[in-house]
């Protein structure tokens, strides 16, 4: 499947970052709808493991700076994290948000035809751990979907476990530089898409990765002028916070893969 989704990419080119940029409390049901309102059709966002295996949203291996908690992330049952507010931090007019489970997102995500980019955000020692539920889960939750979601990680751990546990659905390498191997890394990992700072993309690193039969995604360009010099030079998908300056339906398609 990884190598026809490379080649028949079925995914949004624009992606709400954390469900709606800064326009919501991140990482929340509120966000996803928030950034379908603005016609985004694609939505990024972090999943962790709490203390009872339960995947949730949340981007910080901490509680502290988007929740009424405190600590570590995964030292809660799911029971203790959902009575959290995941939204006063945002503005008082989120007050009393919760974060939501995987599970929630993926039934809003299926009923409303939002393709989703999971990335798989492992508290520090639960790498191994995250990739392979996060993964599990996925599988079961988009069961038989038209369009299945994109797994993403910094984690080579998470990645490489997501892989083992469901070697179907289609994974992105995220790094926030390139080094010298990154093509290696990318083959070793079995991943579909490269996945990058945008400051860090150039036409000669597109053109490798597509010739290589990867797509190429970023993160995060706001400025309307730099996300459309980004699809001049190729790439697929771009992550972005400003869903209110940049229209969900202002670039063409991406390009097809070159053929080998």
């Amino acid at each position: 499947m990884t190598a026809n989704l490379a080649r028949d990419w079925p995914y949004p080119r624009l992606v709400a970052h954390r469900g709606a940029g800064k326009l919501a409390p991140e990482n929340t049901l509120t966000a996803m709808r928030v950034g379908h309102a603005h016609g985004y059709r694609m939505v990024e966002f972090d999943v962790k493991l709490a203390a009872d295996g339960v995947s949730f949203l949340l981007h910080d291996a901490t509680l502290e700076r988007t929740t009424s908690g405190r600590g570590r992330a995964d030292a809660l049952p799911w029971r203790e994290l959902s009575q959290l507010d995941a939204g006063a931090w945002h503005s008082t007019e989120y007050a009393g948000e919760p974060l939501p489970t995987l599970a929630a997102v993926a039934r809003w995500a299926r009923a409303h035809q939002v393709a989703c980019n999971i990335e798989i955000k492992p508290t520090p020692g639960r790498e191994r751990e995250t990739g392979a539920a996060v993964a599990l889960d996925a599988a079961a939750l988009w069961r038989d979907a038209e369009v299945p979601p994109l797994l993403s990680s910094f984690s080579d751990e998470a990645l490489m476990a997501a892989r083992y546990a469901v070697p179907a659905l289609p994974r992105a390498w995220l790094t926030d530089k390139l080094p010298p191997d990154w093509l290696e890394r990318l083959a070793h990992l079995g991943c579909a898409a490269l996945d990058t700072n945008h400051k860090v993309l150039s036409a000669e690193v597109v053109r490798r990765a597509r010739e290589a039969g990867c797509r190429v995604l970023c993160y995060t360009p706001n400025d309307p002028e730099r996300v459309t010099a980004l699809a001049a030079l190729g790439v697929d998908g771009i992550i972005t916070d400003a869903i209110d300056h940049i229209a969900a339906d202002s670039l063409p398609p991406p390009l097809p893969l070159p053929v080998p």
